[in-house]
C-alpha cells in the first residue's frame, strides 16, 4: 500500500495545515501518533519505515525523533495511547455501560460489524494485529500489549461478576470467563480480516449470546 493520499486526510492532520504551522509541539505528536496508529494498523510496524512516517506525516526526521527518538519507541506509545484506548471506546465502556452483560456485548460486535460494512473491508482489531506481530519482537512489546489485554479481561470479569451467575464464580473463574469472551472475539476477527467479511463476526455473535444465556451471565 501507499502512503496515505492528502486527498483523504482529514484537514486537521494534513502537513500544509494551519495547525502544522503553529508551534504547537503537543498537536504535532499526537498527529504523528495518530498517523503512525493508522499505518501500523493498515500496513504493519514492521513494513513501515520511519521515512514512511516522514512522508505520511509531513514532519523532518529531526521533528520526528525529538518526539520519539525510535521506531520502537513510537508503537509503545501508540499502544498505550492509542490502542488502549480504542479498546475502552469498543469494548470496555459499552459493555460496563450496557444493563446487561450479554446486550452488551451484542451491541459491541453489532457496531463494530456496521463499521466494517460501511468501509466494506476489514483491516482487523489493532490490539490484535500488534499482538501478532510484536509479541515475540520484544519483551518491552509484549508487556505493552499484555497490558491492555489483561486491562480488557479484567473489566469484563468484573461486569461478569455482577451478574448473578458470575457472582457464585471465584476471580479465577470469572477471568477464564472473560478470556473466552476475548478469545472469541479475537479470533473472529482474525477470519473476518482473511475473508475481508464480516460473517465470522456475525456467526461469533450468536455464539457468545447462546453461550452466555447458558451460563447464566444475563441478569
Amino acid at each position: 500500500m501507499g502512503t496515505v493520499p492528502m486527498s483523504l486526510m482529514p484537514q486537521s492532520l494534513k502537513p500544509n495545515s494551519n495547525r502544522t504551522r503553529r508551534n504547537d509541539p503537543v498537536g504535532l505528536r499526537a498527529r504523528i501518533l495518530d498517523i503512525a496508529a493508522d499505518l501500523f494498523q493498515t500496513r504493519g510496524y514492521h513494513a513501515t519505515s520511519m521515512q514512511d512516517l516522514m512522508q505520511a506525516t509531513g514532519v523532518s526526521g529531526g521533528a520526528l525523533h525529538h518526539h520519539f527518538p525510535s521506531k520502537k519507541s513510537l508503537a509503545l506509545a501508540v499502544i498505550v495511547e492509542r490502542v488502549a484506548p480504542a479498546v475502552r471506546e469498543a469494548w470496555i465502556d459499552p459493555v460496563r455501560a450496557a444493563p446487561l452483560l450479554d446486550r452488551g456485548v451484542s451491541r459491541v460486535f453489532a457496531e463494530i460489524i456496521a463499521g466494517i460494512e460501511e468501509r466494506g473491508s476489514v483491516s482487523g482489531c489493532p490490539l490484535n494485529n500488534l499482538a501478532l506481530e510484536l509479541a515475540l519482537s520484544g519483551t518491552e512489546f509484549r508487556y505493552a500489549v499484555d497490558a491492555v489485554f489483561v486491562e480488557w479481561q479484567i473489566a469484563l470479569g468484573e461486569r461478569i461478576g455482577e451478574t448473578r451467575a458470575g457472582a457464585r464464580l471465584d476471580r479465577a473463574q470469572r477471568m477464564g470467563a472473560a478470556a473466552f469472551i476475548i478469545s472469541v472475539y479475537s479470533g473472529s476477527m482474525t477470519l473476518a480480516k482473511a475473508a475481508q467479511n464480516a460473517s465470522a463476526l456475525r456467526g461469533a455473535a450468536k455464539v457468545l449470546s447462546c453461550w452466555l444465556k447458558e451460563r447464566g451471565f444475563t441478569q
